[in-house]
Protein backbone atom coordinates (compact mmCIF):
# COMPACT_ATOMS: atom_id res chain seq x y z
CA UNK A 1 0.00 0.00 0.00
CA UNK A 2 1.25 3.28 -1.12
CA UNK A 3 0.71 5.72 1.73
CA UNK A 4 0.30 9.37 0.40
CA UNK A 5 -0.15 12.62 2.15
CA UNK A 6 -2.52 14.88 0.63
CA UNK A 7 -1.58 17.97 2.56
CA UNK A 8 1.93 19.14 3.67
CA UNK A 9 3.63 22.78 3.54
CA UNK A 10 6.91 23.87 3.44
CA UNK A 11 8.03 27.38 3.32
CA UNK A 12 11.34 29.64 3.89
CA UNK A 13 12.13 32.76 5.88
CA UNK A 14 9.80 35.59 5.74
CA UNK A 15 12.99 38.04 4.77
CA UNK A 16 13.83 41.51 2.54
CA UNK A 17 14.73 39.23 -0.78
CA UNK A 18 11.41 36.63 -0.21
CA UNK A 19 8.62 38.97 2.11
CA UNK A 20 5.43 37.37 3.21
CA UNK A 21 2.40 39.74 2.76
CA UNK A 22 0.56 40.25 6.16
CA UNK A 23 -1.73 37.59 6.69
CA UNK A 24 -0.84 35.32 9.44
CA UNK A 25 1.61 33.60 11.15
CA UNK A 26 3.20 30.09 9.66
CA UNK A 27 2.75 26.56 12.12
CA UNK A 28 6.38 26.93 13.14
CA UNK A 29 9.80 27.92 11.75
CA UNK A 30 10.70 27.62 8.22
CA UNK A 31 10.55 23.86 6.74
CA UNK A 32 12.56 22.73 3.91
CA UNK A 33 11.93 19.84 1.90
CA UNK A 34 14.73 17.78 3.20
CA UNK A 35 13.38 18.15 7.04
CA UNK A 36 10.07 17.26 5.31
CA UNK A 37 11.45 14.00 3.37
CA UNK A 38 13.67 12.53 6.56
CA UNK A 39 10.54 12.88 8.51
CA UNK A 40 8.09 11.00 5.89
CA UNK A 41 10.85 8.05 5.81
CA UNK A 42 10.14 7.99 9.13
CA UNK A 43 6.78 7.82 9.27
CA UNK A 44 6.29 5.25 6.32
CA UNK A 45 4.81 8.03 3.92
CA UNK A 46 5.95 7.50 0.33
CA UNK A 47 4.47 10.55 -1.47
CA UNK A 48 2.92 14.41 -0.27
CA UNK A 49 1.09 16.63 -2.01
CA UNK A 50 2.80 19.90 -1.22
CA UNK A 51 0.32 22.49 -0.38
CA UNK A 52 1.88 25.92 -0.52
CA UNK A 53 0.81 28.08 2.72
CA UNK A 54 -0.95 31.26 2.44
CA UNK A 55 1.37 33.35 4.94
CA UNK A 56 3.75 33.00 2.44
CA UNK A 57 1.52 34.76 -0.27
CA UNK A 58 0.85 33.15 -3.89
CA UNK A 59 3.89 31.89 -4.81
CA UNK A 60 4.80 28.24 -5.50
CA UNK A 61 8.66 28.38 -5.91
CA UNK A 62 9.78 25.69 -2.95
CA UNK A 63 6.89 23.55 -3.52
CA UNK A 64 7.74 23.51 -7.48
CA UNK A 65 11.54 23.16 -6.46
CA UNK A 66 10.58 20.08 -4.10
CA UNK A 67 8.40 18.48 -6.69
CA UNK A 68 11.20 18.66 -9.52
CA UNK A 69 13.89 17.81 -7.57
CA UNK A 70 11.78 14.69 -6.44
CA UNK A 71 9.32 13.80 -8.29
CA UNK A 72 9.03 10.59 -6.73
CA UNK A 73 8.08 11.92 -3.48
CA UNK A 74 6.78 15.48 -4.41
CA UNK A 75 4.00 17.03 -6.54
CA UNK A 76 2.42 20.19 -6.08
CA UNK A 77 -1.53 22.15 -5.59
CA UNK A 78 -0.16 25.61 -6.69
CA UNK A 79 -1.43 29.00 -5.20
CA UNK A 80 -2.93 31.30 -8.14
CA UNK A 81 -4.18 34.97 -8.36
CA UNK A 82 -6.90 35.67 -10.49
CA UNK A 83 -5.88 39.21 -9.92
CA UNK A 84 -2.22 39.20 -11.37
CA UNK A 85 -0.51 40.25 -14.45
CA UNK A 86 -1.16 37.91 -17.17
CA UNK A 87 -2.90 35.29 -15.09
CA UNK A 88 -5.14 34.52 -18.23
CA UNK A 89 -2.11 33.33 -20.17
CA UNK A 90 -0.81 31.43 -17.16
CA UNK A 91 -3.46 29.74 -16.77
CA UNK A 92 -3.25 27.89 -19.72
CA UNK A 93 -0.02 26.30 -19.13
CA UNK A 94 -0.34 25.64 -15.36
CA UNK A 95 -0.05 22.06 -16.01
CA UNK A 96 2.87 21.89 -17.78
CA UNK A 97 5.17 23.28 -14.93
CA UNK A 98 6.87 19.91 -13.62
CA UNK A 99 4.95 18.25 -10.61
CA UNK A 100 2.17 20.55 -10.46
CA UNK A 101 -1.56 18.56 -10.51
CA UNK A 102 -3.50 21.54 -9.91
CA UNK A 103 -4.60 24.92 -7.51
CA UNK A 104 -5.03 25.33 -3.95
CA UNK A 105 -7.39 28.16 -2.94
CA UNK A 106 -8.11 29.64 0.83
CA UNK A 107 -11.46 31.47 2.05
CA UNK A 108 -11.38 30.72 5.74
CA UNK A 109 -10.45 34.80 6.13
CA UNK A 110 -12.30 37.73 5.55
CA UNK A 111 -8.83 38.63 3.34
CA UNK A 112 -8.78 35.83 1.62
CA UNK A 113 -12.59 35.33 0.67
CA UNK A 114 -13.42 38.53 -0.47
CA UNK A 115 -11.87 38.26 -3.80
CA UNK A 116 -14.11 35.03 -4.14
CA UNK A 117 -17.31 37.34 -3.10
CA UNK A 118 -16.29 40.21 -5.38
CA UNK A 119 -16.65 37.87 -8.47
CA UNK A 120 -12.77 37.93 -9.18
CA UNK A 121 -12.44 34.54 -8.98
CA UNK A 122 -15.81 33.53 -11.87
CA UNK A 123 -13.52 33.38 -15.28
CA UNK A 124 -11.18 31.11 -13.34
CA UNK A 125 -13.09 27.96 -12.57
CA UNK A 126 -14.54 27.35 -16.04
CA UNK A 127 -10.69 27.74 -17.28
CA UNK A 128 -9.88 24.95 -14.80
CA UNK A 129 -12.51 22.83 -15.89
CA UNK A 130 -12.24 23.62 -19.94
CA UNK A 131 -8.04 22.56 -18.76
CA UNK A 132 -8.71 19.78 -16.70
CA UNK A 133 -7.25 21.12 -13.65
CA UNK A 134 -8.54 19.79 -10.32
CA UNK A 135 -8.74 22.68 -7.23
CA UNK A 136 -8.53 22.14 -2.92
CA UNK A 137 -10.17 24.43 -1.61
CA UNK A 138 -10.65 25.53 2.03
CA UNK A 139 -14.42 26.98 2.92
CA UNK A 140 -15.81 26.66 6.17
CA UNK A 141 -18.91 25.38 6.94
CA UNK A 142 -20.78 28.73 6.65
CA UNK A 143 -19.73 28.93 2.92
CA UNK A 144 -19.52 25.35 1.78
CA UNK A 145 -22.83 26.54 -0.36
CA UNK A 146 -20.51 28.30 -2.12
CA UNK A 147 -18.31 25.20 -2.84
CA UNK A 148 -21.57 23.02 -3.64
CA UNK A 149 -22.79 26.36 -6.06
CA UNK A 150 -19.41 25.51 -8.14
CA UNK A 151 -19.69 22.02 -8.19
CA UNK A 152 -23.23 22.25 -9.64
CA UNK A 153 -22.07 25.27 -12.31
CA UNK A 154 -19.41 23.04 -13.18
CA UNK A 155 -19.51 19.78 -13.43
CA UNK A 156 -16.09 18.66 -14.79
CA UNK A 157 -14.12 20.48 -12.08
CA UNK A 158 -12.67 18.35 -9.84
CA UNK A 159 -12.83 19.87 -5.80
CA UNK A 160 -11.14 18.84 -2.70
CA UNK A 161 -13.04 20.04 0.07
CA UNK A 162 -9.53 20.37 2.58
CA UNK A 163 -9.77 19.63 6.26
CA UNK A 164 -13.54 19.03 6.08
CA UNK A 165 -14.28 23.30 6.45
CA UNK A 166 -13.08 22.57 10.03
CA UNK A 167 -12.14 25.62 12.19
CA UNK A 168 -9.19 26.35 14.08
CA UNK A 169 -9.42 24.30 17.03
CA UNK A 170 -7.83 26.89 19.23
CA UNK A 171 -11.43 29.11 18.33
CA UNK A 172 -13.79 26.31 18.98
CA UNK A 173 -14.48 22.96 19.88
CA UNK A 174 -14.80 19.72 18.51
CA UNK A 175 -18.36 19.66 19.73
CA UNK A 176 -19.17 22.80 17.91
CA UNK A 177 -16.64 22.49 14.87
CA UNK A 178 -18.51 19.01 13.91
CA UNK A 179 -22.01 20.14 14.85
CA UNK A 180 -22.69 21.45 10.93
CA UNK A 181 -20.89 18.69 9.73
CA UNK A 182 -23.86 17.71 7.43
CA UNK A 183 -22.48 21.33 5.48
CA UNK A 184 -20.06 19.16 4.17
CA UNK A 185 -21.82 15.91 3.83
CA UNK A 186 -24.36 17.38 1.51
CA UNK A 187 -21.70 17.84 -1.64
CA UNK A 188 -21.13 13.94 -1.54
CA UNK A 189 -24.30 14.25 -4.17
CA UNK A 190 -21.29 15.86 -6.15
CA UNK A 191 -19.33 13.24 -8.01
CA UNK A 192 -16.92 16.08 -8.64
CA UNK A 193 -16.77 16.51 -5.01
CA UNK A 194 -14.49 14.54 -2.68
CA UNK A 195 -12.77 15.39 1.09
CA UNK A 196 -9.70 15.00 2.85
CA UNK A 197 -9.93 13.90 6.36
CA UNK A 198 -6.71 15.49 6.42
CA UNK A 199 -5.35 17.06 10.18
CA UNK A 200 -8.03 15.29 12.31
CA UNK A 201 -6.02 15.01 15.54
CA UNK A 202 -5.95 18.98 15.38
CA UNK A 203 -9.57 19.18 15.81
CA UNK A 204 -10.01 16.58 18.25
CA UNK A 205 -10.83 17.77 21.92
CA UNK A 206 -9.43 14.04 23.21
CA UNK A 207 -5.81 15.33 23.07
CA UNK A 208 -4.12 12.11 23.09
CA UNK A 209 -3.62 9.48 20.55
CA UNK A 210 -5.22 7.70 18.80
CA UNK A 211 -7.92 10.76 19.28
CA UNK A 212 -10.81 8.85 19.31
CA UNK A 213 -13.32 11.16 19.71
CA UNK A 214 -12.88 12.25 16.18
CA UNK A 215 -13.24 8.82 14.73
CA UNK A 216 -17.02 8.70 14.80
CA UNK A 217 -16.49 11.99 12.54
CA UNK A 218 -14.10 10.40 10.03
CA UNK A 219 -16.56 7.44 9.48
CA UNK A 220 -19.71 9.31 8.78
CA UNK A 221 -17.40 11.30 5.89
CA UNK A 222 -16.14 7.84 4.66
CA UNK A 223 -19.66 6.49 4.63
CA UNK A 224 -21.22 9.82 2.51
CA UNK A 225 -18.02 9.82 -0.10
CA UNK A 226 -16.89 6.27 -0.28
CA UNK A 227 -13.18 5.35 0.44
CA UNK A 228 -12.58 6.60 -3.70
CA UNK A 229 -13.35 10.61 -2.58
CA UNK A 230 -12.10 10.35 1.30
CA UNK A 231 -8.15 11.53 1.40
CA UNK A 232 -6.09 10.68 4.11
CA UNK A 233 -3.86 13.83 4.80
CA UNK A 234 -2.07 15.27 8.25
CA UNK A 235 -0.95 19.27 7.75
CA UNK A 236 2.08 17.58 9.21
CA UNK A 237 3.55 20.79 10.78
CA UNK A 238 0.62 21.71 12.80
CA UNK A 239 -0.05 17.87 14.21
CA UNK A 240 -0.25 17.23 17.80
CA UNK A 241 0.96 14.22 17.26
CA UNK A 242 4.44 12.45 15.61
CA UNK A 243 4.22 11.77 11.67
CA UNK A 244 4.22 8.09 12.48
CA UNK A 245 1.05 8.61 14.52
CA UNK A 246 -0.68 10.75 12.06
CA UNK A 247 -0.71 7.50 9.58
CA UNK A 248 -1.30 4.78 12.26
CA UNK A 249 -4.42 6.84 13.78
CA UNK A 250 -6.22 5.63 10.14
CA UNK A 251 -4.17 2.30 9.37
CA UNK A 252 -4.32 0.78 13.08
CA UNK A 253 -6.79 2.48 15.10
CA UNK A 254 -9.92 2.06 13.19
CA UNK A 255 -10.83 -1.57 12.26
CA UNK A 256 -13.84 -0.17 9.93
CA UNK A 257 -11.03 0.59 7.63
CA UNK A 258 -9.56 -2.17 5.92
CA UNK A 259 -8.06 -3.90 3.03
CA UNK A 260 -9.04 -1.76 -0.62
CA UNK A 261 -11.14 1.04 1.43
CA UNK A 262 -7.53 1.54 3.26
CA UNK A 263 -5.30 1.51 0.16
CA UNK A 264 -7.85 3.94 -1.28
CA UNK A 265 -8.12 6.37 1.51
CA UNK A 266 -4.16 6.15 2.44
CA UNK A 267 -2.83 7.16 -1.33
CA UNK A 268 -4.37 5.67 -3.99
CA UNK A 269 -7.75 8.21 -4.08
CA UNK A 270 -6.00 10.91 -3.66
CA UNK A 271 -3.43 10.21 -6.87
CA UNK A 272 -5.65 8.96 -9.40
CA UNK A 273 -8.55 12.15 -8.52
CA UNK A 274 -5.62 14.58 -9.14
CA UNK A 275 -3.72 12.40 -11.91
CA UNK A 276 -0.63 11.25 -10.23
CA UNK A 277 0.59 8.12 -11.51
CA UNK A 278 1.53 5.51 -9.10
Amino acid sequence: MKIVDSQVHIWGADTPERPWPARHPPHREPLDKLELAAEMDKAGVHRAVIVPPSWEGDRNDLANDAATTHPDRFATMGRFDPDAPGARETIKDWKKQPGMLGMRFTFHTDVLRQPLIDGRFDWVWGEMEKLGIPAMVLFHHEYMHLADQLAGRYPGLRLVLDHLGLKSAKDVSEATNFATLDNVLALAKRPNVAAKVSAMPCYADDKTYPFKSVHPHIRRVFDAFGPRRTFWGTDWSRLPCSYRQGVTMFTEEMPWLKGQDLDWVMGRGVCEWLGWKL
